[in-house]
């Protein structure tokens, strides 16, 4: 199970690289396309990169929807997956006592067979 956290934890590292790198790149576009016009075609410029903001600015804000939403399933489902961990445990622990408390019926069983004027079930 100890591998299974570790790669868990291996591909939560890289989701959240991941998202870091998008946000970068996010931000350094953005401000990119704020710097001020030193002429007439990089006002030109500005003036298309303030539309071209403007229509991917919707782009921009779904792409953050859609990472604080990975990041909230990331987080669900590392909880689950700690449930999952703690029931099959606590399933263990319980299997393990019913095979303990079968095999001490069996040995009191098996002395009571061996006892001599034991009734029979037969009889």
């Amino acid at each position: 199970m100890n591998d299974r956290n570790s790669d868990e934890t291996v591909a939560i590292d890289k989701l959240s690289g991941v998202e870091d790198e998008i946000r970068d790149f996010v931000r350094r576009d953005a401000a990119t396309m704020r710097r001020a016009p030193a002429s007439e075609s990089e006002f030109v410029a500005g003036n298309l990169g303030s539309l071209l903001q403007r229509v991917s600015g919707g782009s921009v804000e779904e792409i953050d929807r859609l990472i604080e939403e990975l990041t909230a399933l990331r987080t669900t489902l590392a909880y689950e997956g700690e449930r999952v961990a703690r029931e099959v445990v606590e399933f263990a622990t319980l299997s393990e006592a019913a095979m303990r408390s079968t095999k001490l019926l069996a040995d009191t069983l098996g002395h009571v067979r061996n006892v001599p004027d034991a009734p029979s079930i037969s009889e």
